[in-house]
């Protein structure tokens, strides 16, 4: 018996898995007779250096490099765009500041805007940047197009130096929101609310620029740095994604231009565009853009083998073999080769070793279960408080509430309805997590909401949610039918609602023949009903503190329900207002609440109001026109009711359909749920009171039977949308300012500290 079969079970136990010790980072390629470097950056292929110079892929990855500095400075191609660094997959450039500057007046002393634009060219920007404004009194806003179109914002305000954080980009003087992918084309426009009043001794400046979040960091002394401006364009630079072609590797590899050598594979952009990228191997390095492509690593350059074994290199790996005279483990840290003529006991050391084995591996197969069992307890109990386990309990205690009303799901049940969160039962992505369309055992429907990683915070915002959403039982609010705490992201399980957001309905129904004016009236009246419920009616009155259209869905009747309370709060019976950091979503958040922080269920009434200005007229609450009066729906349909124009401003559908009579009612009342101050507003008791008795005066018995049959023969002729379409109106949703749409999402204005 030779020796390595008799250590066969010493080395199944002990022989531990080995990579090469010498896999290094492909080496960087330049075309033959091209120039490699440019200044201080190294240029590698399918870069090149010089304009029309043919050193590179395609004249967009030509690096003009400007010799008029010392040293030279390098440029992408004919653009006005520094390069700082060239990547794998990334480009980075210095990037562009807009800045604003006012007196001890308020009379502006500088202002400068911002914009890069990257259209027909290969490159977008990585969503690895941030949007980030610094100042004091600033309302930022970017707007994105070509390739995505975006817009979102971002409000910084302090009232003092002292509210300032050290290294905290948190709202109070520095805020930032991400950008999606795919953004090729944006521009930035900075304004000032109050101009800088009271604030010029420490931060007469606001600025606002794109840029990678890693290479800034926030310092209190950036708003009176007068050189703040110059320093993060040398310091910040712009994170750019490359990518070759628009085709990803599928397609391309079709084509006889496909830029993938030897040795190679292909890596789709990611951006949603098309274009690939081409990496090395395993096992082998260098340039897969340059002939031959990428080629063997060598391993054996630093002999991974034992001292008396022999290494032979393989491509992309290698092989070991022991010296004549020697047999064994052949690798180096193992036991080795050894010398066959050893007086070693080989016969009855195998033996021992072989019976030795068989109970060391059964014992520790016992143990390892046992270890694996107790773990996983351990890790589901660790989930289970790191998600609010604790304060849920502790909430349903104290609310009086039947834990047993709330079903808790096991996280096997979850994956089971989800097919493991298949990307083909994704309703939608929010600002907190993702939904899921998921099926049970029972075969009932349910929307799935799954949380991101969250921070402490947001821990509370969801343990809310749940809170809320297990008090309030109304056929007009989405129904909770229970959780999941046991993951390490927190789930909710909601009942399924099919047939799109209230905003879909408005905005893009292609004039759907249901939806009539009665029927915009019935959701109207059917949502603010609801509403009123929640304000009056429910066990701790409810404020909802994000009432928009996107966040009244449509069940499969059409019939309303509002949704997302991820931002609500319980308000005591014997207070009438929470002081609260902002909250809500640009063109539906009450104003007063905005300026003072003061949280009322009046703050709900002037969202509705906006919502019913929506149904009336067509319009979206913000719309990127040039015309200042049109930008905001609330404003401008006040002004065109106090000039007389109201029946110029609605739905032709609407005036269609609506007696003058009622539609100057609602126009009325719409004017009342959008005044000024809280106080001066109706309760939305009053706003459903009205709705309900402008629906009964328009109701004709002939014409409630057509708008039955209406619905009967709709509901038989199609099946119901999926009501979380990821694929919504690209100028203006939930994802106009946080780039998020989903059941369960809160888009949020980021939170500022309101000057008390």
């Amino acid at each position: 018996m030779s020796l390595n079969n008799s250590f066969f079970c010493y080395l199944f136990f002990f022989l531990l898995p080995f990579a090469s010790a010498n896999i290094t980072q492909g080496t960087t390629f330049t075309k033959p007779n091209c120039q490699n470097k440019c200044g201080n950056l190294t240029v590698p292929y399918p870069f090149g250096v010089g304009i029309g110079s043919r050193c590179s892929l395609s004249s967009w990855f030509d690096v003009n490099c400007d010799t008029s500095f010392n040293p030279p400075k390098p440029f992408i191609s004919t653009m006005n765009l520094e390069i700082v660094e060239i990547g794998d997959d990334v480009v980075l450039t210095k990037n562009g500041v807009a800045a604003a500057c006012y007196d001890q007046f308020g009379n502006k002393t500088r202002e400068n805007g911002n914009s890069i634009n990257l259209a027909g060219t290969p490159y977008t920007f990585s969503d690895t940047n941030k949007f980030t404004i610094i100042g004091c009194d600033e309302i930022a806003r970017i707007d994105g197009s070509e390739g995505r179109n975006f817009s979102s914002g971002c409000v910084s305000m302090c009232s003092s130096s002292a509210l300032l954080v050290e290294g905290q980009c948190s709202g109070i003087g520095c805020c930032q929101t991400a950008i999606p992918k795919g953004l090729k084309r944006f521009n930035t426009t900075l304004r000032s609310t109050y101009k800088h009043a009271n604030i010029t001794s420490f931060a007469p400046c606001g600025y606002a620029f794109l840029g990678d979040p890693e290479r800034f960091k926030f310092s209190v002394s950036d708003l009176s740095d007068v050189t703040f401006q110059n320093r993060t364009i040398e310091n910040v630079p712009v994170v750019l994604e490359w990518a070759i072609g628009s085709e990803n590797c599928s397609e391309a590899e079709k084509f006889n231009d496909f830029a993938c050598l030897g040795n190679s594979y292909c890596v789709d952009s990611g951006t949603g565009l098309g274009g690939y990228r081409c990496n090395c191997s395993e096992g082998f390095e260098g340039n897969p853009y340059i002939s031959p492509g990428c080629t063997d690593i060598n391993e054996c350059r630093n002999n991974p083998c034992d001292e008396h074994g022999i290494c032979t290199n393989t491509p992309g790996g290698f092989s070991c073999t022991c010296k004549e005279g020697y047999s064994g483990d052949r690798i180096k840290g193992s036991r080795g080769c050894i010398a066959k003529n050893s007086e070693f006991p080989v016969l009855k050391f195998s033996l021992g070793i072989s019976f030795g084995c068989l109970a060391l591996i059964f014992a520790a197969t016992l143990l390892y279960f046992s270890i694996k069992r107790r773990k996983l307890m351990k890790l589901r109990e660790k989930f289970f408080q790191q998600n609010g386990g604790l304060l849920l309990k502790q909430q349903l205690s104290s609310n009086d509430i039947n834990m047993k009303s709330t079903k808790i799901f096991t996280a096997e049940e979850l994956e089971k309805a989800t097919k493991n969160y298949a990307e083909e039962r994704i309703l939608g992505r929010g600002g907190y997590g993702t939904v899921y369309k998921g099926i049970l055992h029972d075969q009932q429907i349910v929307a799935i909401k799954k949380s991101r990683i969250i921070d402490h915070s947001q821990i509370e915002q969801f343990i809310n949610e749940v809170i809320i959403l297990t008090q309030v039982n109304h056929r007009n609010v989405v129904k909770i039918l229970g959780c999941c705490l046991e993951t390490e992201v927190p789930m909710l399980v909601y009942e399924y609602v099919p047939n799109n957001t209230l905003f879909h309905h408005i905005h893009n129904s292609g004039g759907m023949p249901w939806f009539s004016w009665d029927n915009r009236l019935r959701i109207a009246t059917e949502a603010a009903g609801a509403l009123a419920y929640l304000h009056s009616a429910a066990a701790m009155p409810v404020i909802h503190r994000d009432v928009k259209s996107p966040n009244i869905l449509l069940d499969e009747y059409y019939t309303a329900k509002i949704s997302d309370f991820g931002a609500s709060r319980l308000v005591p019976i014997d207070q009438t207002m929470v002081s609260t950091l902002v909250q809500g979503t640009l063109g539906y958040l009450d104003p007063e609440y905005f300026h003072t922080g003061q949280l009322t269920e009046k703050s709900d009434v002037y969202s509705f109001g906006v919502v019913l200005a929506e149904l009336m007229t067509g319009r979206k609450p913000l719309s990127n026109t040039k015309n200042e009066g049109e930008k905001s729906l609330s404003t401008f349909f006040l002004v065109s009711l106090k000039e007389d124009r109201l029946f110029q401003i609605v739905d032709p559908r609407v005036l269609r359909e609506g007696s003058l009579e009622q539609i100057k009612t609602i126009g009325e009342l719409v004017k009342r749920c959008l005044r000024l101050h809280n106080e001066e507003r109706p309760s939305m008791k009053e706003v459903a009171m009205e709705l309900e008795g402008l629906r009964k005066l328009s109701k004709h018995p002939w014409s409630q039977q057509e708008v039955e049959e209406e619905a009967v023969g709709l509901m038989s002729e199609q099946q119901p949308s999926d009501l979380y379409s990821v694929a919504i109106d690209p100028e203006f949703s939930t994802e106009e300012y946080t780039g998020q749409y989903s059941l369960g999402s809160t888009p949020l204005i980021n939170p500022v500290s309101t000057p008390r």
